[in-house]
């Protein structure tokens, strides 16, 4: 199955077979430029070229709901809308990086259906549970696996999730992207690796291994995981997981620093694009600052930053438990020179979020696509404005003011996992300066950065997008935000020249 698949879902980039251009790897400073490829491309042969070479060129694009548009890959529509977004805002050097145009995928999740002797396998089609049948299934057809029936709860084999990891440290980093290997996860339709189907997995797994596995002349695998899912709503992965076959630990070297990451875990489908944006975020952190990150997921983000700009604090604060682990042996990977406390907390951040604010620089949100979480804006837009009150506070802080008994906030509140730093820091209150958010959902950002704009608590101070999917109308965004308004920054500066005598 994966040696047929992983070419057609573009999985693993050392699979393709297409020669395209080399990626514009770097960032440009946007202008205005006409949209329409039909009327940009049409006067010489050598714009035609050029109008190619940023196609989709995908013979499932019409059926499929994968992309939204075949032309201009390195430039989505949206771009010109976004624009006009932060020019609005004040930021008219908004940048935005295309990166890899084709084989940039590194995770896919895609349904399974059909029989054994047609199997189907690939993406709905958009706003049906009809599937844009992508690969042919050597595995499935062999071995006559039956596949799930949605109408009627039977049959085994659901979904199919597939990562590549390009960690290999016996190659040359420029050598690792085209040398992956693909960690495969078989959703089974049973409550347990014990169940009656379970020879049927054990088969299939098998097969895989022996046709793509450590000891065949094309190796393509580094792992096979499954799941086990016997709900019948649309939500794809169960509780309940088991290590089939290979390595069970599955290793990433990105922002810096090495991550693991559990088949359960969330993990960007295009790595290298976002890498790109952790390289950018760093550059936006001071040294030593105190850092909150809230949504963290596994970490990422967080303990980057631990490691390249030396913070003296990175909270991470996740609501998914089943990140905890990930994050706790990417811990164990940090260089033993970093002098940082750092802790990892299982809640969700807008119970508390002026708790998890509160003695911090800056501020990291990462949040899913429909944006903030209401109680979350409403602390960042009103913590700055109140902050005299809350010094002058008996207590000296907003959040003492309630004596909190609830058993699963004060568990909340002490981290899963923690480990202490070298030097002992001043704790002092103090509250975010800088905001940094990312956004995978174009309109949700929009109205937040609205709202936390709008009580002139905030200005932002940078944008810049990423090409996480081209082919769509998706990007992921990057603002900076800084506390106060842009005058007020600009009157502190001011204020800190010294005049020269004459």
């Amino acid at each position: 199955m994966a040696l047929s698949l992983l070419p057609h879902a573009n999985v693993a980039a050392r699979v393709a077979t297409r020669n395209h251009p080399p990626p514009a790897s770097t960032p440009t400073l946007l202008r205005r430029r006409n949209p329409n490829p039909l009327q940009r491309h049409s006067s010489s042969s050598s714009s035609d070229a050029a109008a190619t070479s940023t196609a989709l060129q995908c013979p499932h694009f019409q059926s499929c709901s994968g992309c939204t548009h075949e032309w201009n890959l390195d430039r989505p529509p949206v771009i010109e809308e976004a624009i006009e977004f932060f020019k609005s805002l004040g930021v008219s050097d908004f940048t935005f990086e295309s990166g890899r145009l084709w084989e940039w995928r590194c995770r896919a999740k895609l349904v399974v259906r059909g029989t054994p002797e047609n199997p189907l396998i690939g993406l709905y089609q958009e706003g049906t549970h009809d599937i844009v049948d992508i690969p042919m299934c050597r595995g499935i057809s062999k071995l006559k696996v039956e596949l799930y029936d949605e109408e009627l709860g039977t049959g085994d084999l659901r979904y199919v999730q597939m990562a590549v990891t390009t960690y290999n440290t016996s190659l040359p980093v420029s050598d690792r992207y085209q040398n992956g290997k693909v960690q495969i996860s078989l959703v089974w339709n049973s409550r347990n690796e014990h169940s009656e189907n379970h020879e049927k997995l054990n088969a299939l797994s098998n097969f895989l291994w022996r046709n793509g596995g450590a000891r065949c002349s094309n190796h393509l695998i580094h792992s096979i995981w499954a799941n086990f899912q016997t709900s019948n709503s649309n939500v794809i992965f169960g509780n309940r997981w088991r290590h089939l076959l290979g390595q069970r630990e599955f290793w990433e070297h990105i922002g810096g620093i090495d991550i693991c990451l559990d088949p359960s875990s969330f993990g960007q489908a295009n790595t290298q694009a976002f890498n790109s944006l952790l390289r950018k975020l760093q550059k936006h952190v001071s040294y030593g600052s105190s850092v909150v990150d809230l949504y963290a997921g596994s970490g990422i983000i967080g303990l980057s930053l631990a490691a390249t700009r030396k913070c003296r604090s990175v909270k991470c604060v996740e609501i998914n438990k089943e990140s905890e682990l990930s994050f706790e042996k990417s811990v164990s990977r940090l260089p033993k020179t970093i002098d940082s406390t750092i802790s990892w907390h299982n809640t969700d951040a807008s119970l508390e979020p002026l708790r998890w604010l509160e003695g911090s620089d800056v501020v990291i949100v990462d949040p899913p696509r429909k944006g903030l979480h209401p109680s979350l804006i409403d602390a960042l837009r009103h913590f700055a404005l109140s902050e005299r009150k809350i010094r002058q506070a008996p207590d000296g802080s907003i959040v003492k003011m309630k004596d909190e008994k609830r058993p699963w906030i004060l568990r909340a509140r002490e981290a899963s996992v923690h480990v202490e730093g070298k030097t002992t820091w001043d704790k002092s209150q103090k509250w975010p300066t800088t905001l940094i958010y990312i956004s995978c959902g174009w309109e949700s950002f929009k109205e937040d950065s609205r709202n936390l704009l709008s009580s002139k608590a905030w200005y932002m101070e940078k944008a810049h997008a990423f090409n996480f999917f081209p082919g769509t109308q998706s990007i992921e965004v990057l603002a900076v935000f800084k506390r106060g308004g842009p005058r007020i920054a600009q009157a502190k500066k001011k204020a800190g020249k010294k005049k020269t005598p004459r």
